[in-house]
């Protein structure tokens, strides 16, 4: 087991534990800074259950023991101090539920910015620079992020639009060339209208930059691949920190292009800003 999954399983097995092990749960998802500091026995008591409670609770999550699952708390703490987990349980009040929010995104942006693999950054930085036309291409949550995108990219002087449409993506991929480039998003990386639509893109030729999970079927199938590893914890959650990772990383790549064109699109953004402050309404 991987130490930032500990409470991720946790969070995930809550709602089919028993009753009594859900409240060890609970307790522990509350109060994950002072587990390692207790022995079984004052979680037993804390948690208003018996030790051998405590001991089936552990073994549910993968540990051979109380001993086992505090050392795989005290790797996750050691490894992300804010245990990069939303964790919410139905006792939460509005403030804790919200630094759990905040918490776990901060996390995910600390882990994905270690992760990422620079070089694989440098390439898709590359490759947007060159490119005639650039398209993005995502579904649903990922729709918006490729949205988001496309309006940084037309800042910077790039033929760019977003589908999230599978046959208008079909119809685009098919009109590309070579050294043009689509950036495919995917948050499961599994999704089978993506993977057709970058397939077509390539037998055009083009560059097909993949953001999604590492090993998945999208980043398998990429020119180059971006790859973004998110583990959520709740299914209501999922798109959260994972939407906002992949955006991180459009403004990172977006930085990338703005640097390699220098002081003439410095010119240009400047021109746009004053261009749309006579839009904005002024005070008199």
């Amino acid at each position: 087991m991987k130490p930032a999954e500990i409470t991720q399983k946790i969070s995930a097995q809550l709602v089919s534990m028993r009753k009594s092990e859900r409240k060890v749960a609970e307790y522990i998802l509350a109060h994950v800074g002072n587990i390692i500091h207790m022995r079984i026995v004052d979680l037993a008591t804390q948690a208003q259950v018996s030790e051998p409670t405590v001991v089936r609770f552990c073994r549910a999550v993968g540990c051979s023991g109380f001993q086992e699952f505090k050392l795989c708390l005290a790797q996750q703490l050691a490894s992300s101090p804010s245990f990069g987990q939303i964790a919410v349980t139905e006792s939460d009040t509005i403030d804790e539920y919200k630094r759990k929010v905040f918490d776990s995104t901060i996390d995910t942006l600390l882990n994905v910015r270690d992760s990422i693999d620079a070089c694989a950054l440098e390439a898709a930085v590359a490759a947007i620079d060159h490119a005639k036309r650039v398209e993005f291409f995502g579904f649903g949550a990922s729709g918006a992020v490729a949205t988001d995108a496309q309006h940084k990219f037309f800042r910077l002087q790039l033929a760019t639009a977003a589908h999230s449409d599978h046959h208008i993506q079909n119809m685009s991929a098919m009109s590309m060339q070579t050294g043009d480039v689509v950036v495919a998003i995917s948050q499961s990386g599994r999704t089978k209208a993506l993977l057709h639509s970058m397939n077509m893109a390539r037998q055009q030729g083009c560059a097909v930059i993949g953001l999604a999970p590492s090993g998945s079927p999208v980043a398998r199938q990429a020119s180059i691949a971006l790859e973004v590893d998110v583990e959520e914890d709740i299914e209501i959650y999922t798109p959260l920190s994972s939407r906002i990772a992949h955006l991180v990383v459009i403004d990172v790549l977006a930085i990338g292009v703005a640097q390699r064109k220098g002081p003439q699109l410095q010119e240009h953004l400047l021109k746009l800003k004053q261009g749309l402050y006579t839009l904005r309404e002024h005070k008199h």
